[in-house]
């Protein structure tokens, strides 16, 4: 490595490093262990590999320089050829502690990645919903890239260069003060020429860096916003493309302004210290063959210093940046552990148990809720924000009780952020009651085990919300094993199947990202159909066919009449007509339930929902209201 090459990587880390400085935390490098752990031998023949690359590349030089002493005393033939073997056979063990350094390397760090990824990936899939609702995804999938590749770099390059570096120097320093005191002393007395500048250098550069960083992830955002199906369509119809278009290229002008800048100043600052360099051989020289001269130094030992001093600079300036790169190393680290450290407040009691077989009723028993605080499910970090907000959350529910027989439908209407939406979230659990309890015939959910919840339960929400893959794929999220002939007849109770035979890959058609290459009223039905497959005994419907045309809205009940057969239902709907079959209906208003009843009993009570009802059909035309009722049991259902 030449000596301008090594104050370049020096630069170059002092540019990459983040800027961030943490307490040396004990507790960071014992987690750090934790993870390194499995891969201890590996770890261990690594740096076995990297001292003895080390203790070869100091053993070169001086090989050479016996070389060029051997030619200049006249020595024999024999002697010349054997040292050229010397430096040959080492040229090829350098190769192959390379290659298998590299190996090791590439194994420990790729592995490292795997470890934290899953570790990180799975600890956020047990995160509850509102870690998710206040999270930028940007952030979040930057901790699960950026910062685990970061972490990985401690070992398979910081860690190993540190201690290749280490022996290297110290090898480097003794043969030449072995040679001669003088030219070494001089050697170092020059080194503040390659480290200073570069440190420098890289602190300016670095900023300019991070403002680029900075204008590529507004960038970036905004392509990802602009081109995703909704923005592309929000941009089409109310944006003004010219506009977007200018303030796009200026941020891209100012990333070309600042590569150009960087490109100047790293060239320029690479060619003087490729000057720097030169002149520090020349001195080498020099010095060196003034002593030959006198007789005070072999020739054999000048060319032997010269190219000794490149190992000397190259770990030196490498080591004046480790104690960045360890930080930086470390920083990533800990946001890693950020995350891992977010104690998720839904978690499965070690007693848990699966809910018995047959037909469910669900009860809710003096239920308070309130939404937890953003310090108990969230980091600023992830929200991108400065701080989080310390705000305590009010109560949304407010002494909720209420029960559905198995097999019944329960209806809740109300106002918009009445608590509707919040009483249906609870029953899986996608959160967890304040106070009170919510029971699955007669078992608190917070008793029973994860899976049951998730094969008793099934919910279809206004979002619909699909997965750009195959309409296979997105049905079989229900239940992996499900055969092709189940997914058709699914396909069929949902009014689907001549769609999606008409479809050009069939079952394997891509439906797009959110499933916009189907229409609302398809996508809908999509969903329906993958909780037919899912077979639960509990359905929860959350505003199901709120954004549907009357046509769409037709063919979604008929589907969502075969998803309540036979089942146990609640059903939150705007569209009052809709739910006129059901056996019991509830008004909620402010967290509370202020009316209950049949549909008949409630409008001859003239309260709230008789108001809302009458309101309702004073906009529209109750013709083309469809009620939703639940198709005779099936047979299969359970």
């Amino acid at each position: 490595m030449s000596m301008e090459f090594a104050a370049w990587n020096s630069m170059y880390s002092a540019m990459h490093a983040q800027e961030e400085r943490r307490p040396f935390s004990r507790a960071t490098v014992r987690r750090i262990a934790g993870f390194a752990r499995p891969h201890r031998r590996t770890l261990g023949l690594f740096l076995v590999t990297s001292i003895a690359g080390a203790v070869l590349a100091v053993a070169t030089p001086v090989l050479a320089g016996r070389v060029v002493t051997a030619i200049v005393d006249g020595s024999r033939p024999r002697t010349v050829i054997v040292l050229a073997a010397l430096i040959a056979a080492i040229a090829v063990a350098e190769a192959a502690l390379g290659v298998l350094n590299r190996w090791l390397s590439a194994g420990i760090g790729e592995g490292l990645i795997l470890d934290l990824r899953t570790a990180v990936f799975d600890h956020v899939q047990r995160m509850p919903i509102a870690f998710f609702t206040r999270t930028r995804t940007g952030a979040l999938v930057s901790r699960l890239n950026n910062d685990v590749i970061g972490a990985q770099r401690a070992f398979s390059d910081t860690l190993s260069g540190v201690v290749g570096n280490l022996v290297a120097l110290l090898l480097t320093l003794v043969v030449m003060i072995s040679l001669s005191w003088q030219i070494t002393l001089l050697a170092l007395v020059l080194l503040p020429v390659f480290v200073l500048p570069a440190r420098r250098m890289g602190s300016r550069l670095a900023r300019l860096e991070r403002e680029a960083a900075h204008h590529n992830a507004v960038m970036g955002s905004r392509m990802t916003e602009r081109f995703s199906a909704p923005g592309a369509t929000l941009i089409k119809l109310f944006g003004r493309p010219a506009d977007e278009s200018a303030q796009f290229a200026r941020r891209a002008q100012r990333v070309r302004d600042i590569g150009l800048r960087t490109a100047m100043v790293q060239w320029v600052f690479v060619t003087a210290l490729t000057l720097v360099s030169a002149l520090a051989l020349a001195l080498v020289y020099g010095l060196g063959g003034y002593y030959a001269l006198r007789g005070e130094l072999e020739p054999g030992a000048v060319v032997a210093l010269a190219l000794l001093l490149t190992r000397l600079y190259a770990p030196l300036t490498s080591l004046a940046s480790a104690r960045v790169e360890v930080m930086s190393a470390l920083v990533s680290f800990e946001r890693v552990f950020e995350i891992l450290d977010l104690e998720p407040l839904i978690v499965e009691r070690p007693d848990a148990r699966p809910l018995p077989a047959g037909p469910v009723s669900v009860e809710f028993d003096h239920v308070h809720f309130a939404y937890p605080s953003a310090d108990a499910v969230s980091l600023a970090s992830l929200e991108e924000v400065a701080v989080l907000d310390e705000r305590e959350n009010g109560e949304v529910l407010h002494d909720v009780s209420l029960r559905a027989e198995p097999g019944q439908m329960i209806a809740l209407v109300g106002s918009s952020g009445a608590g509707k939406s919040t009483i249906a979230q609870l029953i899986p659990r996608l959160y967890d009651v304040g106070s009170g309890a919510i029971r699955l015939s007669g078992v608190d959910v917070r008793d029973l085990t994860a899976d049951s919840l998730r094969e008793t339960i099934g919910m279809v929400t206004q979002d619909d919300h699909l997965f750009h893959d195959t309409v296979r794929a997105n049905l079989l999220l229900a239940r992996p094993e499900a055969t092709e002939a189940e997914l058709w007849d699914v396909l069929g109770r949902a009014r689907l199947a001549d769609l999606v035979t008409q479809l050009p890959d069939g079952l394997d058609t891509v439906v797009g990202e959110r499933g916009y290459r189907l229409s609302g009223g398809e996508r809908q039905r999509l969903t329906i159909a993958r909780l037919l497959l899912a077979r639960p005994r509990v359905v929860i419907l959350d505003e199901a066919t709120a954004h549907l045309d009357s046509t769409s809205e037709a063919a979604v009940q008929e589907a969502l009449g075969e998803a309540l057969a036979g089942r146990t239902a609640l059903v939150i709907a705007h569209r009052l007509s809709t739910v006129r079959s059901a056996d019991v209906i509830l008004v909620i208003e402010a967290g509370r339930i202020v009316e209950r009843g049949s549909h008949p009993e409630l409008i001859a009570a003239g309260g709230r929902y008789a108001e809302l009802y009458r309101t309702q059909f004073e906009q529209r035309d109750p013709a083309v209201e469809v009620p939703l009722q639940p198709a005779p049991a099936l047979a299969g259902a359970e």
